[in-house]
């Protein structure tokens, strides 16, 4: 049986402190966090050149920082309800910033690629832990909605920013800088944390939940890891049934020690909210077909357009700027019309965006092809991802906001990895074959790529209507989401979802 909920406690934060100190805070890190996913790209090749690194070693530079942060995200959340919020935001900044300065330092692949490792479990103390301090700062409704609104935008913004400074960074003083920059932001932030943020945790912490802890940690890495090596194994390999059947065993295990411990790491009431089930399904689907989409439109622009990889980042910022007004747009509506007509609005956009992007000549041009499709997708982008943050957080108790943040940022890593597996497989089907054929020419090389591309923007595309379906069918309509202290959530009448509670 799940301990019944307990209340949240508190220590206030230094004289003066003020919500909005705290919310620059807090997104601050996330957007270091979110920066340090794209920052590696443009800075791939001179990684290489230093360091002497094979084509497959340099993949795990970025899949060891994702597979790691995916893999632990709902521990660091319940380590953050348990042990302390700002404890383990503390702890998060300082070993990002270890990690850091380790990356920059490394002379030799593996150490770099270990080092990224610790980068990404910085990274999943630091998410969950800044969120659910958002969120407890926050009270439910227009305050938290406008908060949500900006953390919202920082995915698809810092994602751009970070091409870009790594482009930046990688042609200017050197591909070390990339990692060196998070260092004194790092440590400015362990050291500025205790003079503006509260302390907060769960009042009455039960014995720590280790088996379920290690069970569920354990089933995401393996899932993570072996969905990003999916298309490169073949999904028929051993190597990827069997990481797939591991982490599902794993996942089964989870479940039954979570019936029967006391103070369990996923209380099973939080799943009885639909609204925040339903977003967390749809966070999977959505960011598996977003994650897709900016894969590929890099290597489109590159392949096919023939942009430089710095032109390709600058190419993004009007998409960057869609998406801050999208997020501004959902949050100021929220308060008007239910998650589900806001998460279903932003669909429509980005599908339309995808299809556009599908529907991109060889010989087309930036203001003509591209420019259009960007600004649907980003509109579209900033509107579904704040909603569904929003809708993640409906009915959950401040108890379990590290949970619940957790969990939302966990969809979105393993919907990820899942949507580029499944997309890049789709993309590059027959693919081999087809630039065997080409007998080396420029233009059916060319050809070839931008066809492999188009593929992948009409399956994310359709990855975007089933997402669409889902919302439409499964997600409530005009009904808020209670739950009594210790009890079930229930379904009450209500005009919105944000005003659930």
């Amino acid at each position: 049986m799940a301990a019944p909920a307990t209340p949240t406690k508190r220590s206030g934060p230094a004289a003066g402190s003020s919500p909005g100190s705290i919310l620059a805070f807090v997104c601050m890190g996330q957007f270091m966090v979110f920066t340090d996913v794209s920052v590696v790209n443009l800075a791939l090749p001179s990684i290489q050149d230093s360091l002497g690194m094979s084509d497959v070693s340099l993949g795990y530079v970025i899949t060891a920082y994702a597979t790691v942060i995916g893999g632990f995200l709902l521990l660091g959340g319940r380590l953050a309800d348990t042990f302390g919020r700002r404890r383990m935001l503390q702890i998060g900044f300082a070993v990002f910033a270890l990690a850091s300065l380790a990356s920059g330092l490394a002379d030799d692949a593996t150490l770099l690629i270990a080092s990224r490792a610790v980068q990404g479990f910085g990274a999943s103390m630091i998410t969950p832990a800044a969120l659910s301090i958002l969120t407890n700062t926050f009270p439910e409704g227009a305050e938290r909605n406008k908060a949500l609104g900006i953390w919202g935008s920082l995915a698809g913004i810092a994602s751009i920013v970070g091409v870009i400074l790594g482009g930046v960074l990688a042609d200017g003083p050197g591909w070390e800088w990339i990692f060196w920059i998070n260092v004194p932001i790092g440590v400015g932030a362990v050291l500025l944390a205790p003079r503006l943020l509260p302390e907060s945790r769960a009042e009455q912490r039960g014995r720590f939940d280790t088996p379920g802890a290690v069970t569920l940690t354990s089933a995401l890495l393996l899932l993570i890891f072996t969905l990003g090596e999916a298309t490169h194994q073949g999904w028929g390999s051993f190597r990827t049934v069997g990481g797939l059947t591991g982490s599902a065993a794993l996942l089964a295990a989870f479940v039954i020690i979570e019936t029967r411990v006391k103070s369990p790491m996923m209380p099973p009431r939080v799943f009885l909210l639909k609204t925040m089930r339903v977003a967390n399904i749809s966070a999977v689907l959505v960011f598996g077909t977003f994650t897709a989409l900016f894969f590929f439109a890099s290597l489109f622009m590159q392949q096919v357009y023939g942009y430089t990889p710095l032109k390709a980042g600058f190419a993004y910022v009007p998409l960057a700027c869609a998406v801050a007004a999208g997020a501004g747009v959902a949050s100021g509506l929220t308060a008007r019309f239910t998650a589900r007509v806001l998460v279903m609005a932003g669909l429509v956009l980005a599908v339309t965006g995808l299809l556009l992007l599908w529907q991109a000549p060889v010989d087309g041009s930036y203001a003509l092809n591209l420019l259009p499709a960007f600004l649907l997708l980003g509109l579209g982008c900033g509107m579904v991802f704040v909603t569904l943050q929003i809708a993640a957080f409906a009915g959950v108790g401040e108890e379990h906001a590290g949970v619940g943040a957790g969990l939302i940022n966990t969809s979105q890593e393993a919907g990820g990895a899942l949507g580029l597996a499944v997309i890049s497989t789709i993309a590059y089907n027959g693919m081999t074959s087809e630039m065997a054929a080409t007998g080396g020419s420029p233009e059916l090389i060319t050809e070839v790529q931008a066809a492999a591309n188009q593929d992948a923007f009409l399956a994310a595309a359709a990855g975007g209507l089933i997402a669409l379906l889902v919302v439409a069918v499964q997600m409530p309509r005009g009904t808020r989401q209670t739950a009594a202290p210790g009890g079930p959530a229930q379904d009450a009448p209500g005009p919105a979802v944000p005003a659930e509670k």
